[in-house]
């Protein structure tokens, strides 16, 4: 064999080690996540059983006897579990195309870690008894000028979550609650809108390139967007200044001179006419009424430029996925979420062609 074939042959090995490592990292460091997460989950569980045993009021959805759920079935876990692992190999292909880079822990160190789990748990007792009152309305009522200034539709416990979104805590443990719920799939999922930003970022130069993520809260995407396109810039726009001064918190320094931050609604955007090529919403509309879906829309429209795009990630609706319409029912019963039945039933395709917005995929 000649030398450029024991070099091909060479580099061929080379490729292949690389793609085990690589494939070995991922599904060690996913398989740990769900493993973590699912076993918080149970113990939340046990935690809310417990509370619902002891109390003499009336069932939540989640300790109600059977048949008083979802009139359609929900998936069991098995099922569930395969849906998570096509999520991960989706994610996976995506980082060996080049979308995004293999991902690391968002969390911090291991003692952060400990610490959001002591913070979760610590947590569980008092969303299990607002659920079991029914209660979400404390932002609101125990606490007006925390949340002077905001949207009625805002000022509210979504999730029965401590202090809705307006307290510093509420920000620091909020992403860990929601991989709890999602079995530490959350963030695989919120990647895949990586993938039309790289699309986008590898025909343009990054640097002029105007990037903004509206409800970006903790910076669930625009810290790995900025990770992913290091000449990006972007701007995190969110209504909550608790979620942004933490989204600050978590930017890792070399990302933080490419980021900013804007304290505003989705429905009335700090962004001059046609001033944005790509703006990215993720997991918002669901929690938005109706008529602030088509404000927020309109608003989309007038800040982007002529062939600018949008990047949306929400929840499944109906009928998308027919084996979890069960779930679909059940969220909102389980989880305070007030918009989003009517989210489920929304033709968003014609909201956005309302504006002159055309899905492109």
């Amino acid at each position: 064999m000649d030398a450029n074939g024991v070099g091909s042959e060479a580099e061929t090995r080379k490729g292949g080690a690389r793609r085990w490592s690589l494939r070995t990292a991922y599904a060690l460091r996913q398989a740990s996540r769900v493993a973590w997460f699912a076993a918080h989950g149970e113990v939340a569980q046990a935690i809310t059983r417990r509370i619902v045993r002891r109390s003499s009021g009336e069932q939540p959805a989640s300790a109600r006897p059977a048949g008083s759920g979802p009139a359609r079935e929900t998936p069991d876990l098995l099922r569930l579990f395969g849906q998570i692992g096509a999520l991960f190999r989706r994610d996976l292909a995506n980082v060996e195309a080049g979308h995004y880079p293999l991902p690391d822990g968002e969390f911090g160190s291991p003692m952060a870690f400990l610490d959001l789990s002591r913070r979760f748990l610590a947590d569980v007792p008092k969303v299990a008894r607002r659920r079991l009152d029914g209660a979400h309305q404390e932002v609101f009522e125990t606490d007006p000028d925390a949340a002077r200034g905001l949207p009625r539709y805002y000022r509210q416990n979504f999730h029965f979550q401590t202090d809705g979104w307006l307290s510093a805590e509420s920000a620091r443990i909020y992403d860990f609650q929601v991989e709890v719920l999602f079995k530490g799939a959350t963030a695989a999922m919120r990647r895949q809108a990586l993938v039309p930003l790289s699309r986008i970022a590898r025909r343009t130069d990054q640097r002029r390139l105007a990037y903004a993520d509206i409800a970006c809260g903790t910076g669930g995407l625009l810290a790995p967007a900025l990770k992913a396109f290091p000449a990006l810039k972007g701007t995190g726009v969110d209504l909550s200044q608790a979620y942004l001064d933490e989204a600050w918190r978590r930017l890792p320094v070399r990302s933080c001179r490419r980021a900013c931050f804007v304290t505003a609604p989705a429905e009335a955007l700090p962004f001059a006419d046609a001033s944005l090529d790509v703006l990215s919403t993720v997991y918002l509309f669901h929690e938005l009424p109706p008529k602030i879906r088509r404000q927020a829309v309109a608003e989309f429209a007038r800040v982007l430029k002529p062939g600018g795009q949008v990047i949306f990630a929400d929840s499944l609706q109906s009928g998308d996925e027919p084996e979890n319409d069960g779930l679909l029912e059940l969220f909102p019963e389980l989880f305070h979420e007030p918009y989003y039945r009517s989210y489920l039933e929304e033709d968003l395709d014609v909201i956005f062609a309302a504006h002159g917005l055309a899905r492109i995929s």
